[in-house]
């Protein structure tokens, strides 16, 4: 099937319609925007909180197994870095995020950075002015795991999304968010 040249958000927008469909419940603008966005999830939770801020909760690196292999497009064994954060604005968490990144990929800079520094990939993107884009595969209702229930403090639903981003025509990066369904819901 060929999708014309002018609906290239069509597939996002019948995704999150079909999660609305089978949860039952009709998402918020905000949420819907944070969802498909193709954009920086910073950039967006700067312009309806003011600027957020950043806790790394893990950081490490590993050897890549068959399963984030597949996610980074690598062989396996090769060196990843692993990251979970939790965005927040004056210690609210808002959104948490899982991220497998590629140390082939990463200049030394942004490598640096990722390691020390409690830095918003969307900030770290923008701050070497990589060219990049965002390829989102799933939209998706979870249940929430221990770590998010003591993070967000209550056991509801999660939505969550997955991606990629792309910079030239490789994956320099695999990304997991998710908050829960409550959140974003009156802005």
């Amino acid at each position: 099937m060929t999708i014309s040249k002018n609906e290239a958000n069509k597939a996002l927008i019948d995704k999150i319609r079909q999660v609305e469909n089978d949860y039952g419940k009709t998402f918020s603008n905000t949420q819907k925007i944070l969802m498909t966005t193709d954009g920086s999830i910073t950039a967006i939770l700067d312009v309806l909180y003011g600027k957020i801020t950043l806790t790394t909760l893990d950081q490490h690196f590993e050897n890549a197994d068959e399963n984030h292999a597949k996610l980074v497009n690598v062989d396996e064994g090769e060196k990843i870095n692993y990251r979970e954060v939790i965005m927040h604005k004056d210690g609210k968490p808002l959104i948490y995020a899982i991220s497998h990144i590629p140390l082939s990929r990463c200049s030394e800079n942004v490598c640096a950075d990722l390691v020390r520094a409690d830095i918003p990939i969307g900030r770290i993107l923008k701050n070497y002015n990589i060219e990049s884009r965002r390829e989102i595969h799933n939209i998706f209702i979870e249940k929430p795991n221990e770590t998010l229930k003591e993070l967000f403090e209550t056991d509801e639903d999660m939505l969550a999304r997955d991606y990629v981003i792309i910079n030239n025509n490789e994956i320099l990066m695999w990304i997991k968010e998710v908050f829960p369904i409550s959140y974003f819901t009156e802005i």
